[in-house]
């Protein structure tokens, strides 16, 4: 069983996020990931294009969103770049897992994963 603070990246998506230079919070994350090859990948992680339920806990909002790339982003339609803090700190959490993360307004928010749909292959 995989302990709170263990990420769990898909080697196709780490090679493209990699490719992202310059983006300290995401390097950070990438930097204490797991990389393992994409059919290796339990369905619970939260990985590119994945469909995500996700609770702030304390503010009791709860959404759903797809984790994208930057290119693709559309947060009209739920789709979040993974370069945007929520789409950062989401990155590699499995389901029932929480993290902690600073936001632009220099709080801190406790995010809860509550469901994770891996994206077709």
């Amino acid at each position: 069983m995989m302990k709170n603070e263990e990420l769990v990246i898909a080697d196709q998506d780490y090679a493209r996020l990699a490719a992202l230079q310059g983006i300290d919070v995401l390097a950070e994350e990438l930097s204490r990931a797991t990389v393992v090859p994409v059919e290796r990948v339990p369905g619970d992680v939260v990985r590119m294009h994945s469909l995500v339920t996700y609770v702030v806990e304390g503010l009791g909002e709860r959404r759903q969103v797809q984790l994208v790339f930057p290119d693709e982003s559309d947060p009209a339609c739920g789709k979040i770049s993974v370069l945007a803090p929520v789409g950062a700190a989401l990155l590699g959490l499995r389901t029932g897992q929480s993290i902690d993360w600073p936001f632009p307004d220099g709080r801190m928010r406790r995010l809860c994963v509550e469901r994770t749909v891996a994206p077709a292959k």
